[in-house]
C-alpha cells in the first residue's frame, strides 16, 4: 500500500524522506515535488525500477527517461565530458528549470530507453527533491501522470494517476504553473532547443551569447 507524507510538517518529512530513500533502494518507485511539477521517480541505475516508471506511465522506451541531481558535481560521473556552454548554461540556470541533453559516459551501466548514447540531466530547484537526491544519488525521473493525461501539479493529483505503482508519495504542496522545463540538446556542434517550457529560448540565447533555436 501506497504510503503519503506531508513534507509541510518537519516530523512527516524526515519519515517521508527516509522511506523515500529505502523504497529508491530496494527499486521501488516515489513521487516528489519539484520546482516544475510533480515527478515519479527511482534509482536511474536500477533497470527494473525504469521499467517500472514506464509501466507506471504507461508508455515505452521509446519516450526515454531524464535523470535528476542534487549537486553540480554529480554530472562529471554521468556524461562523457561536459562542454564550456553546459558550464554555462549550468551555472545560470542550476538549480532550476533547465534540462540539459550530453552525451552519457559509456561506463554507466543504465537503461533509461531509447536514449542513443545520451542523457538529459537536470539539478531541481526544491528542497525536498534535493535532500532525497543528495541521499540517494541520481534518479531517473519523469513527470508523474499517465502518459497523455495532464502533470501533476500536487501529490494527489499524482496519487489519482498513478495510484500503488508509486510506494511513497512525498507531498510538498502545490507546485504552481505545471509549466515543464525547458530542454537544450548539446550533442551536437550547435546547442539546440528541443523544447520551451520555464526557462525561456531569449534567456538560453542571452546566457550562452548566440541564439538557440529548435533542430533545422
Amino acid at each position: 500500500m501506497s504510503a503519503v507524507y506531508d513534507c509541510s510538517k518537519p516530523d512527516s518529512r524526515a519519515d517521508g524522506l527516509r522511506a523515500a530513500a529505502s523504497a529508491v533502494r530496494s527499486s521501488r518507485l516515489v513521487v516528489l515535488p519539484t520546482d516544475t511539477v510533480y515527478g515519479i521517480g527511482g534509482d536511474a541505475f536500477d533497470a527494473g525500477a525504469v521499467r517500472s516508471l514506464l509501466e507506471a506511465k504507461r508508455r515505452g522506451p521509446d519516450m526515454p527517461v531524464g535523470v535528476l541531481v542534487g549537486s553540480w558535481s554529480t554530472l562529471d560521473g554521468l556524461v562523457l565530458g561536459v562542454p564550456q556552454q553546459a558550464r554555462t548554461l549550468i551555472e545560470a540556470f542550476w538549480p532550476g528549470d533547465l534540462s540539459i541533453v550530453l552525451p552519457h559516459a559509456p561506463s554507466l551501466n543504465w537503461d533509461l530507453g531509447s536514449t542513443r548514447g545520451t542523457v538529459m540531466l537536470r539539478m531541481p530547484l526544491h528542497p525536498v527533491a534535493l535532500e532525497l537526491l543528495r541521499e540517494v544519488g541520481p534518479m531517473a525521473v519523469s513527470s508523474a501522470n499517465v502518459s497523455g493525461q495532464p502533470p501533476a501539479a500536487t501529490a494527489q493529483e499524482a496519487q489519482e494517476q498513478l495510484g500503488e505503482s508509486v510506494a511513497v508519495y512525498l507531498d510538498g504542496g502545490p507546485s504552481g504553473d505545471p509549466v515543464p522545463s525547458t530542454i537544450v540538446d548539446l550533442t551536437g556542434e550547435h546547442p539546440v532547443l528541443l523544447r520551451e517550457g520555464a526557462v525561456s529560448a531569449a534567456a538560453v540565447s542571452e546566457v550562452l551569447g548566440a541564439e538557440v533555436g529548435p533542430r533545422q
